[in-house]
């Protein structure tokens, strides 16, 4: 019995040195990114509505770091207002790290041709890679669209949280 508990040892000491490592100080930062998109909307099995978005854009965050990002998302119609949900995307930092998350909200118009504008818009962060590998949070989305072109604004504002590597 002395025996199992000695060559046990070694490997309880690596699992504690392993768990006090990963089990660092979390980090909370804000997060906000400010950018321009363009969406294609067409068929989509997945979609209730059979409706979905894909859409790819850039911009930077609030200390002028370049982004990139891309996602999709469900659309649905009901009177003048159109809701997206089911929405994923990943945004994609310089130097490889990525940030995943989830979306939804509404677009609503402003009366101005096809111009449309956001409501209501939130996500959730879901995880990540690099720096940002099992990170948390979320926040606010706001922008804008022509749902003629799919040419858009966006503008994320949250927080982020995630430990150090």
């Amino acid at each position: 019995m002395k025996t199992v508990s000695l060559r046990l040892l070694p490997s309880l000491v690596l699992m504690a040195a392993s768990f006090s490592a990963s089990a660092g100080p979390t980090v909370t930062r804000a997060l906000e990114v400010k950018g321009v998109f363009n969406e294609k909307v067409g068929p989509a099995p997945q979609c209730a509505s059979t409706l979905g978005g894909k859409l790819a854009g850039h911009g930077e965050t609030a200390d002028g770091t370049p982004v990139a990002f891309v996602g999709g998302d469900c659309f649905a119609q009901s009177g003048t207002t159109f809701t997206f949900s089911n929405g994923k995307f990943v945004l994609l930092f310089p130097n490889g790290d990525q940030i995943f998350a989830n979306y939804g909200g509404q677009f609503l118009p402003t009366g101005a041709g096809t111009a449309y504008v956001m409501n209501g818009g939130t996500f959730t962060i879901t995880g990540g890679s690099g720096t940002y590998a099992r990170a948390t949070g979320g926040g606010y989305l706001n922008g804008t669209e022509d749902l003629s072109t799919g040419a858009g604004t966006i503008a994320l504002s949250g927080r982020v949280s995630y430990k150090p590597k």
